[in-house]
């Protein structure tokens, strides 16, 4: 883990428009045959090395966004070193289940990323 207690988690989104979604699924299964791991109404999950690529479709979406994943030991202590340092918080991007220990955050660029605890 880094010294600042961040970690690149193993999970990638790949936020897709709906109009692109059948297409960018049929790339990652056939054309590079990466392995479907699950299937769910609104996303397709393929193994994708070590991590997981999250296929997800998005209707209000006009072209693919990339969301990264990050952990932490402690999601709270976390998000304090974030304010501080002027992170924008985006938990409005998408409700995270109930129970589940983690926040969005946008980085430079507008790059979402989920922080979530350690093993979550």
């Amino acid at each position: 883990m880094a010294a600042s207690g961040f970690a690149g988690g193993r999970n990638l989104a790949l936020k897709t428009p709906t109009h692109l979604y059948d297409e960018t699924c049929r790339f990652y299964a056939e054309t590079l045959g990466l392995p479907v791991l699950a299937t769910h109404e609104a996303s397709t999950v393929f193994e994708f090395g070590a991590m997981r690529l999250w296929v997800d479709r998005v209707a209000a979406l006009s072209q693919p966004e990339l969301w990264l994943e990050l952990t932490v030991e402690d999601p709270a202590a976390a998000a304090d070193h974030l304010s501080r340092r002027g992170t924008v918080r985006c938990d409005a991007v998408e409700t995270l289940p109930d129970g589940f220990s983690g926040f969005w955050i946008a980085g430079p660029g507008g790059i979402v990323h989920l922080v979530a605890k350690t093993g979550d």
